[in-house]
């Protein structure tokens, strides 16, 4: 593909109408629930300013859900994310909802080591973390699955080669270069054998749906593709009865 064609393939906001609308409710949704757990949000794992976790507790004896939130590395915050907690609480397993600072202000190999810093603070608490993110959170999870606390993953609707990044608006503000574009693409780049599901819309672009679908044959990882969905949209299968939170739930018998 040339410029215009990648640019195009990969720009999931145009692709999906009511994207804007959508992440409003998302974000009145997680407000309200932020503020049910005051005591325990923006707290601290590193020094920069983005370096900051909400922490919704569980059964202190169930796995904590790790989850870190998309936005091509370079936009959206965790305080957006909360709303997808409440499936996940509804059977007793916490979540910890990550930050992290964005490009242009840092590389992306830079960003890739504040998840790994803040998996390092969250696993003094909690032994045992499943790894979850969206979209560029997705990339970061399979990134991160090397991490000695992470028992398991659920990637969802992730960007597993980053070349494609690398030639297309998106590095803009990310500045691949091709070097670091391989370190940091899991498709290229050994796998840990954890037990891992890749997760995306079926309604999602052709090209998220390709990356997903080769990423998981990769890693020998479960494709679980949601009919009906698109890149927006699969996130309400976090629900309490939605595929995702059953997912997680599996994931957490491991």
């Amino acid at each position: 593909m040339d410029r215009a064609a990648l640019d195009a393939a990969y720009n999931n906001g145009a692709a999906v109408r009511n994207s804007a609308e959508i992440v409003t409710d998302w974000q009145a949704r997680s407000d309200r629930l932020r503020a049910a757990h005051s005591a325990t949000m923006d707290l601290r794992y590193g020094q920069a300013e983005r370096n900051r976790f909400d922490h919704f507790p569980g059964d202190p004896a169930r796995p904590l859900l790790v989850f870190i939130h998309g936005g091509y590395w370079q936009m959206r915050a965790k305080e957006v994310f909360a709303f997808l907690a409440a499936g996940p609480l509804a059977h007793g397993i916490g979540v910890a909802l990550v930050g992290y600072t964005l490009a242009p202000q840092i590389r992306l190999d830079g960003i890739v080591a504040e998840i790994r810093l803040a998996l390092d603070f969250v696993s003094k608490r909690y032994k045992t973390i499943v790894l979850s993110g969206w979209s560029a959170g997705g990339h970061l999870t399979a990134m991160c699955m090397g991490h000695p606390a992470v028992q398991a993953g659920l990637a969802i609707s992730g960007i597993y080669d980053l070349e494609p990044m690398r030639l297309s608006y998106i590095n803009d503000k990310l500045r691949l270069d091709e070097a670091e574009q391989k370190r940091n693409s899991p498709m290229l780049l050994p796998v840990s054998g954890k037990p891992l599901v890749i997760a995306y819309g079926k309604a999602e672009l052709p090209e998220l749906q390709r990356q997903s679908e080769e990423y998981a044959k990769k890693a020998k990882a479960k494709a679980l593709g949601l009919a009906g969905h698109d890149h927006f949209t699969v996130l309400e299968e976090f629900s309490p009865n939605g595929a995702l939170t059953e997912a997680l739930r599996n994931l957490t018998k491991k």
